[in-house]
């Protein structure tokens, strides 16, 4: 299903702070010029979501989730293992 996307308005802009897994900021570098990661993200979005109903994406994401489940999990068991290593007790008081 191809879809026609719509330009994006050059004058109504937000910053947005995000996080992306270290693999996919190295896709995007790699897909992307330099400067040009947020007409990507924005083109990205627009292709998935044009034509879709909350419904619909909230499935794609839910068959996502379970696709990755497993990783996930395994990522948050590393991770958690660093923070109790770096991150300071919390001090009673």
């Amino acid at each position: 299903m191809r879809m026609v996307l719509m330009k994006a308005s050059t004058r109504a802009r937000e910053r947005l702070n995000i996080t992306l897994p270290r693999a996919t900021v190295q896709l995007l570098d790699r897909v992307t010029k330099k400067g040009n990661r947020s007409r990507f993200i924005d083109q990205a979005i627009r292709e998935l979501a044009l034509g879709r109903t909350r419904a619909q994406l909230r499935k794609l994401l839910e068959e996502e989730g379970r696709v990755n489940r497993d990783r996930d999990s395994r990522l948050a068991a590393d991770w958690a293992a660093v923070d109790a290593e770096t991150w300071p007790a919390r001090r009673r008081r």
